[in-house]
Order: C-alpha cells, then structure tokens, then sequence
C-alpha cells in the first residue's frame, strides 16, 4: 500500500506541474504588463525580454529575490507587484554612507521613487557595493540573486579577486539549490585578448570562471538576451548603442537599428549540500 501511495501522490505532482508552470507565467507577464511600470521601461522590453529571463531564472510570485543594483528601477517594476502577496524582494542599493555623489544622487532617485508608489510598499531596501556585499540579504535565505548588466563595473573595481568575492556573498545569501541569474554585454570570444576593460563588454568564460571559483555551478546558459547584430567594436564602448548613444547624433540611426547590446545570460546554481 505504500508504495501505491507513494506511485499515486508522484502522479498528481507531475499532474500539477503544467499547471503550477503555467500560473507562474501568467503571474510573470501580469507584472511585466502592471499599471504603474512606465511607458519608457516598457519600450525596452524588446531589448530586455523580461518574461523569458525571469521565467528561465526561475524566478515565481512565491520567490525570495535580492536584485543587485537596481538602479533607477527597471526590474524593480516587474518584480515589486509580482512578489507583493507571496514573495520577497530585497533591492540591494548603494550604501548610504557613501561619499559619491552619484551613489547619493540615484539612491535619493530609487528612494523616491519607492515612496511615491504603495505598490513598492514591501521592497526591502539593502545595501551592495564592490567592496562591501556583505549586507545584501540575510545568510541563506534567498531563492534568487538577480544582477544585470554590472559585471564590468565591479570588475573594474577590483579584478577576479573583488569578483570572486562579490560572487561569495551572493553565494551565502542564496539556500542550498537556489539560483544566481547573471545578464551581461557579452564580448565576443575574439576580443577577448584586447584591452577590453573599458568597453563594458564581459568575457563570457571569466563570468563563468569567477563565479565557479566562488563555488556555483553553471547549469545553464541562454540566447534570449542575444544580439547577433551587436559587434561590440564601438570606439565608445557599448554606451554607443541605444539607450545612451553616445555619440550623440553621429551615425545614431545605424545604431538604434543595431538595438541594445549583445547579453549573455547564464544561470548558476549553488549546489545542495550531499
């Protein structure tokens, strides 16, 4: 009788997957079309493929995530109302006690714009900087850690040693068996040899290494984010394709028809203990 037991509650579970799998989605795509994200943000969805990359990370309304570095707020829109009810979003920012400007500047943005919204009432603002990512969310309780587009910077903070120490921490915040998402301006594998640290293109090899140093493994890696037309050969970096634009008017609509960035996008997983 057990084993029948046991042989019948497997099958409703694989029954229920469908289904469980497709309320996440549905969950998903009503946060990616809530009414309080803005017109701007949305038109960058084309780019950024928020329903797929956060589906393929295996993000859920039920989800412990931390976000590193916000910014002004891109994801926190899609991620606010969909963790509201069940979920958790920790909003990893720059420290407070801080003396750069630009770390003020847009942490005061971010702030305000938490506060002129209730939806974003049960964000949990946090601290990340390069050299201090240790106070992102508590030790071991996350299901998700999400970063998008910030590897070059921090790389250019402190090499593989600031990197790998980075990726650490987001390892103690994570329960065994929970995923590090990871979108970055990928550099082609035949640049990689260049002086390319000032570009803000990443080698896709050294994200993988770095953050296998620091004990994940990867488990996945993903073209939703890809963009073949991107040749990240651009005298002014990736900031010369859309939305910076760097070069001003200068050859700007070759590159908006070029669009935004070739990404890489690599899910980790931090192993289950044995």
């Amino acid at each position: 009788m057990k084993t029948l037991s046991k042989v019948i509650t497997l099958s409703a579970i694989l029954l229920a997957l469908p289904a469980l799998a497709d309320s996440n989605t549905e969950a998903l795509q009503q946060a990616v079309d809530h009414h309080s994200r803005s017109e701007q943000n949305k038109n960058r969805d084309q780019y950024r493929n928020p329903l797929p990359t956060l589906s393929f990370f295996e993000v859920t309304p039920q989800s412990t995530v931390v976000e590193i570095s916000p910014g002004g707020g891109w994801y926190t829109e899609i991620l606010a109302p969909l963790l509201a009810a069940h979920g958790k979003y920790y909003a990893a920012h720059f420290p407070a006690n801080t003396s750069s400007d630009y770390y003020n500047r847009t942490l005061a943005a971010f702030k305000a714009k938490l506060a002129a919204d209730p939806i974003y009432s049960r964000v949990s603002l946090t601290e990340f900087a390069p050299d201090n990512s240790g106070n992102i969310a508590p030790a071991g309780t996350a299901d998700v850690v999400l970063t998008f587009r910030n590897l070059h910077n921090w790389y250019g903070r402190g090499g593989d040693d600031g990197m790998v120490a980075i990726f650490s921490d987001f390892y103690k915040a994570l329960k065994p068996g929970g995923v590090l998402g990871v979108v970055e301006h990928r550099l082609p594998a035949d640049q990689a040899d260049g002086d390319w640290t000032k570009s803000g293109y990443f080698p896709e090899q050294l994200a993988i290494r770095l953050a296998e140093q620091a004990g994940f493994v990867l488990e996945e890696r993903s073209e939703i984010n890809a963009n073949p037309k991107d040749t990240a050969d651009y005298a002014g970096g990736v900031w010369t394709l859309p939305p910076s634009l760097r070069l001003g008017e200068q050859d700007r609509a070759k590159y908006q028809a070029i669009g935004e960035s070739d990404r890489m996008t690599l899910k980790f997983r931090k192993p289950v203990a044995q």
